[in-house]
């Protein structure tokens, strides 16, 4: 029988130099889809102890959106920095480069999660931090 609470502080496990970042991050893939499912490709939690990073990177022609729950950080995104923080969420677009540091003094906590997308900008999340314009 399966436990019936599981902590993520036993289930996290460090990256190093994630994407080419600096330091270990720590994270658990919390869902994978199996092939040819809809909807979200993955979702991870991700734990990023102050002065570590994700590298900067691109993926193919999917989406990334990055929720941060706690922490805070500079987010690199095709060609523009930004500090972001709880509640902040950051659609990362199809062929888009992007980053994220831990620049504070905590820990800066977030989910990450893919989607198959056709290539293009979704509508939301045009603004710095995936913040709606206007």
């Amino acid at each position: 029988m399966a436990e019936p609470v599981v902590n993520l502080r036993d289930l996290l496990t460090g990256k190093e130099r994630d994407h080419g970042g600096v330091g270990t991050i720590l994270a658990h893939r919390l869902f994978a889809a199996g092939s040819g499912s809809r909807g979200a490709r993955f979702i991870d939690l991700a734990v990023l102890p102050p002065g570590t990073s994700i590298g900067r990177h691109r993926h193919g022609a999917d989406r990334e959106t990055y929720v941060v729950l706690d922490g805070g950080g500079l987010m690199y995104r095709d060609g523009e920095e930004f500090p972001v923080g709880p509640g902040d969420v950051v659609v990362n677009a199809p062929h888009g480069e992007h980053g994220l540091r831990n620049d504070g003094e905590r820990d800066l906590r977030l989910l990450v999660f893919e989607e198959e997308t056709d290539g293009r900008r979704p509508v939301a999340g045009k603004g710095p931090g995936g913040r709606r314009d206007g």
